[in-house]
């Protein structure tokens, strides 16, 4: 029997590995830390409130916006585990937007994970990919004036300011970008 595309997408392994971090797909079953990652103040605050109130509707948002990506570009978001436990502690990927020219990086991780070096390890590490696998020459980040955080990550990434920007729906941010060998 042919595998259903939601079981293709279960079955998938680690699309990136560090040293401390696997980088693979989400899956449905990660549908109860998306719910509490949707809805961290850090994650309401800096990206903004998904109205994912339920593990039904983590799911479908799943479904909905990140597995909708991988059909469309073979990449997207994918859920940060730690190796020793392969429990997820974040997301990090790349994002296709229809008002830039080339995809975004986005990141966000449990509070009790931020600060340990994992952000910058996963993006690091899925900017090579994104290079070796998917000829991406270039890639921008879109951050909020006050995240200090991100920008820091952003600058250590090799990203730099390109301007500020208004988003689609109005919002001022400041447009990054990083060119990629």
């Amino acid at each position: 029997m042919p595998a259903t595309p939601t079981r293709e997408l279960e079955a998938q392994g680690p699309i990136v590995e560090t040293a401390r971090l696997q980088l693979r797909k989400v899956a449905l079953s990660d549908g109860p830390f998306f719910l509490r990652l949707l809805n961290e103040p850090s994650w309401l605050e800096n990206i903004g409130d998904r109205h994912v109130r339920s593990i039904a509707q983590a799911e479908d948002h799943i479904k909905s916006s990140i597995w909708t990506q991988y059909r469309a570009s073979g990449y997207g978001m994918y859920a940060i585990s730690l190796k020793a436990t392969l429990s997820p502690i974040g997301i990090c990927g790349l994002v296709e937007r229809s008002f830039l020219p080339a995809p975004d990086l986005g990141f966000a991780l449990l509070p009790d994970y931020v600060g340990q070096g994992f952000a910058f390890e996963a993006a690091h590490a899925l900017l090579e990919h994104a290079s070796s696998s998917f000829g991406i020459g270039q890639l921008y980040a879109i951050v909020k004036r006050d995240n200090g955080r991100s920008i820091k990550l952003l600058g250590r990434l090799g990203f730099h300011r390109e301007r500020p920007y208004s988003m689609p729906q109005g919002e001022e941010v400041e447009l990054y970008a990083v060119s990629i060998p």
